[in-house]
């Protein structure tokens, strides 16, 4: 039994890890085309080339890996059942989950690698795959002047060459000089130079021969009035122009500054994300409910209190605000020496932290129900039901209430000032519906970053739980269908990753915009999937001819007859 372990995983090793190249150079491929234009064409060398195509490769791994699952399961199987050792098999008394077992261990252990590699390894490597792209696409282009076209890629300068030779030389030049920033009035014209670079190609040397160097004022400056020497022309026989080409260097940009982006980021700092987020969110209505009573002048100041709900969240917020910072000043103590680690409780101080976590998260679901917003028809009406009623009397009210509440009627009886407070009232409800309808805005857009980034978490999982369920449907299939090589496999693989694309596009987008929760957007593709993988199983078990005609021919002459029956 061991040999034949050894035997059928050996025979799958082989397919995987070429499915897994092609695959990953393929997916390369199509992701370096979408920066052809940006990477090319500006001088790097090899070197630099070779360093962002091995970054991209391990990038790419996340979605190579069950795609390469798949198809190297396809065509395992696949030549098994072509060459009837698969029959062979089973004839000897080993059932097709048996002959499963030892790849379906090995793709277990694929599984588990690509989790550690897609929350450590390929975090680490999209970091300084993105920093070193950046650094390619604000690189400048290389040095290529060419013949009869201007050439603008210097700074400050202009160049033309109607006729470009060998080892540098350039022939009926013009250069414009643009360093005094006034226009064509710096001209150099030459019959030939000579270029040359020098300090590792930081500065370049342009020797020119016989030409002539011309230069005017700007027009409409006071220059013009003068009556000699506002024209200029000198003529030399040889003449040295230096360019800083520095700036067509890359410069390698600090990779901090890529760092919060999240497929930069752990699981771990993902979740220190999200309780960012949350306590923003929760910062962002707290001070928004609270705001509105200072929007009116008397009505209304006291009639829109602080939900209980938001004030006890917003408590809790200040409490994780309040720990972080206590740990964080912990850290630096111990970093300063000025206290004794043993002192600090670190690992624990976490506790009540993420107890808050929880159930400022539980909360605020309910919170959003609880402070949707007023529209704008029903705060329109209740300001003009309240713009001309006095404030009720109270027992506290002196005789001083009760004259301003006369006077207050009285001075609307003129129609013009009841119309001017009616519009001033509206006005008001406006603007303040205006205001919290932008801070409710950027609520939601602090709620959708929030969903982006629990996506992130769970695709670290989704994307390595996808290995094993590609390996689930890929081969029982392939013992179905009894054909190895790459035509049918190839086939099926490639629509079998479409379909796992589209549903995982659909489940983040939901996702994303609220419609459900994320680790169901996130997992939305495995779960449709894994039936699938399970009813081929079942059906390969009972040696079904899914991909069979005639299987297909006999169903339908079933139902015919079945049909000629009840008629």
């Amino acid at each position: 039994m061991k040999k034949l372990d050894k035997l059928i995983l050996g025979t799958f090793l082989g397919p995987f890890l070429l499915a897994f190249l092609v695959v990953d150079f393929i997916l390369l491929t199509v992701n370096m085309l979408k920066y052809f234009d940006e990477i090319f064409g500006k001088d790097l060398g090899f070197s630099i080339y070779m360093e962002l195509i091995a970054y991209f490769m391990i990038s790419i791994s996340p979605i190579a890996l069950p795609l390469a699952v798949l198809l190297s399961s396809l065509m395992t199987f696949g030549n098994l059942g072509e060459h009837f050792e698969l029959t062979a098999i089973k004839g000897a008394g080993i059932s097709l989950t048996r002959a499963l077992l030892p790849i379906g261990v090995f793709v277990a252990f694929v599984s588990i690698g690509a989790y550690f590699s897609n929350n450590y390894l390929v975090t680490k490597v999209n970091l300084k795959s993105y920093s070193l792209l950046y650094d390619i696409k604000v690189k400048s282009p290389s040095l290529d002047i060419r013949e009869g076209v201007f050439y603008n890629g210097i700074p400050g300068y202009s160049i033309k060459t109607n006729d470009k030779g060998e080892n540098g030389i350039l022939r009926d030049l013009i250069i414009y000089d643009h360093n005094k920033g006034t226009g064509n009035t710096d001209v150099i014209i030459a019959d030939s130079g000579r270029m040359a670079s020098f300090q590792d190609g930081k500065y370049m040397r342009l020797q020119l021969y016989n030409g002539y160097s011309y230069s005017e004022p700007q027009a409409g400056s006071v220059a013009r009035t003068e009556k000699a020497g506002d024209f200029s022309r000198t003529r030399f026989e040889e003449n040295y122009i230096i360019f800083d080409l520095s700036n067509l260097m890359m410069r390698r940009t600090e990779e901090e500054r890529f760092a919060n982006n999240r497929q930069m980021r752990t699981i771990k700092q993902l979740e220190a994300d999200l309780d960012s987020f949350q306590m923003r969110i929760v910062d962002d209505k707290y001070y928004t409910m609270a705001s509105i009573s200072s929007y009116y002048n008397y009505h209304f100041r006291d009639t829109i209190p602080v939900s209980e709900e938001l004030r006890q969240l917003k408590s809790r917020s200040d409490a994780i605000k309040a720990e972080k910072q206590r740990v964080r000043d912990s850290l630096l103590a111990i970093e300063a020496k000025k206290i004794n680690p043993d002192t600090v409780l670190v690992a624990n101080a976490t506790d009540t932290t993420q107890i808050n976590r929880r159930i400022i998260r539980n909360n605020l679901a309910q919170l959003d129900q609880s402070t949707s917003t007023v529209s704008s028809s029903t705060m329109e009406d209740e300001a003009l039901q309240v713009s001309v009623i006095p404030p009720k009397k109270t027992r506290s009210d002196t005789t001083t209430k009760a004259q301003n509440v006369a006077a207050f009627h009285k001075y609307f009886e003129a129609p013009d000032k009841y119309k001017r407070a009616v519009d001033f009232t509206l006005g008001s409800v406006r603007n303040v519906k205006s205001n919290i309808s932008l801070k409710w805005r950027n609520v939601d857009d602090a709620y959708k970053n929030m969903y982006r980034y629990e996506i992130s978490i769970y695709q670290k999982y989704t994307q390595a739980v996808a290995c094993f369920i590609m390996f689930l449907i890929g081969a029982p299939l392939g013992s179905i269908i009894k054909k190895g090589g790459l035509g049918f496999p190839v086939l099926l693989s490639i629509i079998f990753f479409i379909i796992s694309y589209v549903l995982n596009t659909l489940g983040e987008k939901w996702a994303r915009e609220g419609l459900i929760d994320p680790i169901y957007g996130a997992w939305f593709s495995n779960v449709v999937l894994l039936p699938f993988g399970l009813f081929f199983l079942r059906q390969a078990r009972k040696d079904a001819r899914l991909f069979d005609g005639d299987f297909y021919a006999i169903a339908i002459d079933k139902l015919k007859k079945r049909f000629k029956k009840l008629d």
